[in-house]
């Protein structure tokens, strides 16, 4: 993921009300969100990086989910580093709690390019990053993440969180509005732009909720919802290239 808005416990209905994009390349080659067959028991929902092996969002039918956002700076790249991706599927196999699986994950997360990570195990809710190493509790309210720090004041982060706080406020919402939050193609103001390391036209590029340029872009949107009783209810909406056309749409409930 490169944006995810969520509420946590702020909601009368939903301990979880997530949306999120996907940027990439659009020549990458990605797998619908479905269920997996390739360990045997097809227990995980998400989509599939092809090139690497891995994912950025899913859920698992235990009732755990994790996702994943790179951090950006060009100048702690890697060479050669083990796929982001695959962090998330290890997660969703695995049956430590969060904070376990944490505590073992950063003993191993400098080898990774930078990466933020959240966790769900059905009691505790953490956000992790190998920039900062802090394992966080994440409190009730309203939330975001993109390629910094969780809940670092981007514009379009901040815009999200609003619209997202706007459209939880009623409580029999019309999940469509999630969808509209994650197609908002607005860009940042010049002189809101933040600084990452990459040039300011790149960056302005990228500033918008949803992001179109000639070769990378958002790929998807997804919303996850997770009410009082643990029902996992996930969409994912797939885009043509370069444009905000729907490709294809998944539903599932867990």
């Amino acid at each position: 993921m490169c944006l995810i808005t969520f509420a946590y416990k702020a909601h009368p209905k939903y301990d979880l009300i997530l949306a999120g994009n996907r940027d990439e390349f659009y020549g990458r080659p990605t797998r619908k969100a479905q269920f997996w067959t390739e360990e045997g028991k097809p227990n995980i929902l998400a989509g599939k990086d092809l090139e690497a092996g891995g994912t950025w969002l899913g859920v698992n039918k235990d009732g755990r989910w994790s996702a994943l956002t790179n951090y950006r700076d060009p100048s702690i790249k890697k060479e050669d580093p083990p796929s982001r991706g695959e962090i998330v599927l290890d997660y969703l196999k695995n049956k430590q709690t969060a904070m376990d699986y944490l505590a073992g994950l950063s003993k191993k997360a400098e080898l990774y390019n930078g990466f933020n990570l959240l966790v769900w195990d059905h009691k505790d809710f953490y956000h992790y990053s190998n920039q900062n190493k802090k394992v966080s509790r994440i409190e009730p309210g309203i939330h975001g993440l993109s390629n910094a720090l969780l809940d670092t004041p981007w514009p379009k982060l901040e815009r999200a969180n609003q619209q997202l706080k706007t459209i939880i406020s009623e409580e029999n919402f019309d999940k469509e509005e999630l969808f509209k939050l994650l197609a908002d193609e607005r860009k940042a103001p010049d002189t809101e732009l933040p600084v990452t390391g990459i040039p300011k036209e790149l960056e302005k590029a990228v500033s918008s909720i949803f992001i179109k340029t000639e070769s990378y872009g958002s790929r998807c949107s997804t919303v996850l919802l997770i009410d009082k009783e643990g029902t996992i209810d996930f969409t994912e909406r797939r885009f043509k290239p370069g444009t905000t056309q729907v490709e294809g749409e998944q539903h599932f409930s867990i």
